[in-house]
């Protein structure tokens, strides 16, 4: 008997690693200190003796059962991008810049080009996000897990001045919603997707006009990262004020936790485009509507608060940086929450 016969395969870890090490060179930064295979990540913060106070912020998540509809369509070279998108996106709605990313893979058997195509989808999202993968853990589970299924998560950490967070406190009445689209419903509400769509395969493959492509890529599109978005509007000189990133509990769950106390959103519905794939999942699933916007993310993956005189230059740094911005509603004094109209 040996480790093998036990269900987990030593040498195909080794294999993986060797496959993935391409990948997580090219998101290598200067601050990085060593290479992949020691016992723990380390990154210089030498740069941060520039700020006046720098305060470390962090974030840690998953992509919920998003994973198992990259199991069925077997594509798992995007999946990564979630996982690392779910964390930044975060940090980067707190100010920060990630520095570093850490992934964790759970399998129920090590299949080396399947992880590596992984590991690919979290390298694609550090290099979108600017964070160095500085580390990770492959962990092979048989008799917990089936030989096909893995799960994926992980964690980054990031920094910025604490003058430059972003905490909501100067938030009034009169500043302007930005929101940001999203690629679709990124990763969450998944577990209610696939009890409204047919999850096999047939039924993923196929083409919708209105979709524009088949429904499994349209379910499978990566979330969007809006660090970059993020940062050229902080170097076009405008403060964000309060910012959210729309994840699972949708509007209703999200835009309240940029709120300060006595102030109070509006969105209106009809200012930006939703993407169709919601519309499908709300006729399809019978859906009401309060549902849909206290699930999903409804076509905005980030809202911001900016001055009012300054959403010119917020919207055209966010057009700089490859997103798409909307100015979609206000803040009105009022109850901390959150109305759509």
């Amino acid at each position: 008997m040996d480790y093998k016969n036990a269900g987990v395969d030593i040498e195909a870890g080794y294999r993986s690693v060797e496959l993935m090490k391409e990948h997580v060179k090219k998101t290598m930064r200067g601050e990085v200190l060593g290479g992949l295979g020691g016992f723990s990540g380390a990154f210089s913060l030498a740069k941060i003796k520039e700020m006046d106070e720098p305060v470390l912020l962090s974030g840690t998540d998953g992509c919920g059962t998003k994973v198992k509809l990259a199991m069925i369509l077997d594509k798992h070279d995007t999946i990564g991008i979630d996982a690392v998108a779910m964390c930044v996106n975060d940090i980067a709605c707190a100010g920060g810049e990630p520095l570093f990313f850490l992934d964790y893979i759970a399998c129920g058997k090590n299949e080396p080009e399947k992880i590596a195509e992984i590991v690919k989808g979290v390298a694609d999202g550090c290099l979108q996000s600017g964070a160095a993968l500085i580390g990770g853990e492959t962990a092979e589970h048989p008799g917990l897990m089936a030989e096909d299924e893995y799960d994926l998560a992980g964690f980054a950490v990031g920094v910025c001045d604490k003058k430059d967070m972003i905490t909501g406190e100067n938030l009034k009445p009169g500043d302007v919603l930005i929101g940001m689209a999203s690629s679709g419903i990124h990763s969450n509400g998944f577990s209610l997707v696939r009890k409204v769509f047919n999850m096999k395969r047939e039924a993923l493959d196929t083409y919708y006009d209105s979709l524009g492509c088949t429904l499994g890529e349209a379910l499978l599109a990566p979330t969007r990262i809006y660090v970059k978005a993020l940062k050229s509007i902080k170097d076009a000189g405008v403060t964000v004020k309060a910012c959210s990133h729309i994840t699972g509990g949708g509007f209703y769950e999200n835009v309240p936790r940029m709120l300060k106390e006595g102030t109070r959103a509006v969105i209106k519905k009809d200012s930006y485009p939703i993407p169709p794939i919601f519309n499908m999942l709300s006729v399809d699933g019978d859906v009401e509507e309060h549902m849909m916007y206290n699930t999903f993310n409804m076509g905005l993956g980030m809202v911001l608060a900016v001055d009012e005189a300054d959403v010119d230059r917020a919207m055209e740094a966010i057009l700089a940086a490859g997103e798409a911005p909307y100015v979609v509603g206000s803040i009105v004094a009022g109850e901390k929450g959150v109305d759509l109209c």
